[in-house]
């Protein structure tokens, strides 16, 4: 490990890293383990507002082990990728059926719940339970593969296995939570992405990758794909109430558990039993998901309102109540952009 790695990362975080986050007070396991849920593939900023709003509706594990899916999924709304607030939620359960409303202290119990890798539970252990774990989100692994001078894609395991080995290795003996925060601070803040501010680190000194002049190089990129486009048509319909029609998508996939808009895949004729005298919208919204990009096309229709009766799938709503439901974001925009 190199000469006093973790005093010169808790000297740093005292004076510069970032003490006002609002999953920092309290730092419980609770308020822990949501705020990293939240920050998988969602930056800081994006997260406060709804790590507040979240913890303000479901202030306890118990709460939250007891919401309806779709208050839950109302109140994630936007935040994309949903499969997280269903593991949350079953997570949950799982803590107050199991473990008595406990929330678990070691590694093997966390990492046996839903939605919690080995990262995670480092980053609950060492924040919540101050424990020396290991952690190794985005921000971490290229802090430690720029000093350690790590070259590679960090998806690959092999590197993915050096960093882990440089995780554990450089741990200190004493404040694992805020040294922590200290390594994820300095990714988000200084050892950035690009235009890394090697001027202010605490580490550069004796940095591999600064030496050599590979900071912006390494670590190496994910390989590019080429990203297949998906085409689907969404059904704008409203019956003589001015209520929208939503269909409740499937509870596992994209979307998963979600209010929606029907959709097609083929086109828009695969909407008549529910609609005649479809016309398309004339505007494509694209969105784009981590795997994929989808075009989505708008279509309106007068409904066949003898076909057409509320159950768990299918339902009407006022567009008041439509953009309160959990909606994915996209969805949202349409309806507010037609319906409003």
């Amino acid at each position: 490990m190199p000469s006093s790695w973790s005093p010169r990362l808790l000297n740093w975080f005292a004076r510069h890293g970032r003490h006002d986050l609002p999953w920092q007070a309290p730092r419980g396991p609770y308020q822990v383990w949501v705020s990293e849920i939240m920050l998988q593939q969602t930056g800081v900023a994006t997260v406060i507002p709804y790590y507040q709003r979240f913890m303000a509706a479901l202030p306890t594990l118990e709460s939250l082990a007891r919401v309806e899916p779709d208050r839950l999924m109302a109140l994630w709304s936007g935040l994309g990728y949903y499969a997280r607030a269903r593991n949350l939620h079953r997570a949950a359960q799982i803590i107050v059926e199991q473990y008595a409303g406990q929330f678990p202290d070691d590694s093997q119990t966390l990492q046996s719940l839903p939605g919690i890798g080995r990262s995670t539970a480092g980053a609950i252990l060492a924040q919540a339970f101050e424990q020396p774990a290991a952690i190794l989100d985005g921000n971490v692994k290229r802090v430690l593969a720029r000093h350690a001078g790590i070259e590679g894609w960090p998806g690959k395991a092999a590197v993915l296995q050096r960093l882990w080995q440089e995780a554990e290795h450089r741990l200190p003996a004493q404040d694992p939570a805020d040294y922590a925060q200290a390594m994820m601070d300095l990714g988000a803040t200084v050892c950035t992405r690009r235009a890394p501010s090697c001027e202010q680190c605490p580490v550069a000194s004796d940095c591999v990758a600064r030496a050599s002049g590979r900071a912006e190089q390494i670590p190496a990129a994910k390989p590019r794909k080429q990203r297949p486009v998906r085409q689907q048509w969404y059904l704008i319909l409203r019956n003589e109430q001015q209520q929208i029609l939503l269909a409740r998508r499937p509870p596992a996939g994209i979307w998963g558990g979600l209010w929606s808009l029907p959709e097609a895949a083929l086109g828009m004729e695969e909407f008549s039993p529910l609609a005649a005298r479809l016309t398309p919208l004339g505007q494509t919204l694209r969105h784009e998901f981590s795997h994929f990009s989808l075009l989505m096309e708008p279509v309106s229709g007068q409904p066949r309102s003898d076909l057409i009766k509320d159950d768990d799938s299918l339902c009407w709503h006022t567009v008041t109540d439509a953009v309160n439901l959990g909606l994915p974001q996209p969805i949202r925009r349409l309806i507010e952009t037609y319906c409003a």
